[in-house]
């Protein structure tokens, strides 16, 4: 069963901007599958990283709402400007919207149960992806989405 990430989009107004930053980044070329991934970076390499790349995604919260997600790809250690070692996210360079679902502030990343990801919006019914965000969550809060 795959396990999934969840991380903050800090300073992120919404999935458009998410997307414009993440276009402007290098793309990172994969060896063994062919294409190209999205970096992210972070300070530690997930313990679990066998059950996060069997069908895993990174869930982003955008301004206090899990929004989108990407599916996890692989993870490449790096060492930062000062001599430290950290992790890079390789992440499938396709957005998915979700169900947007509210969460608290918390930081750096947190690993994340399949049981509660919220459904892909395309799964949510028709004129679901024309709804305000805010009324989306307050509909799946209320258990109507």
């Amino acid at each position: 069963m795959p396990l999934h990430m969840m991380r903050l989009a800090v300073g992120v107004r919404d999935i458009e901007h998410l997307a414009s930053i993440q276009k402007k980044r290098k793309k990172i070329q994969l060896p063994k599958r062919g294409g190209k991934a999205v970096p992210s970076y972070t300070t530690h390499m997930p313990k679990r990283a066998e059950e996060l790349l069997d069908g895993g995604s990174l869930y982003w919260v955008i301004k206090g709402l899990m929004r989108v997600r990407q599916r996890l790809l692989g993870f490449r250690p790096y060492v930062d400007d000062e001599g430290r070692t950290r992790c890079m996210l390789l992440l499938d360079t396709t957005l998915v919207p979700t169900l947007p679902t509210a969460f608290r502030a918390f930081q750096g990343w947190r690993y994340f149960d399949p049981a509660s990801a919220p459904a892909d919006l395309t799964k949510a019914g028709k004129g679901a992806a024309n709804m305000p965000p805010q009324m989306l969550a307050e509909l799946r809060s209320l258990g109507l989405l």
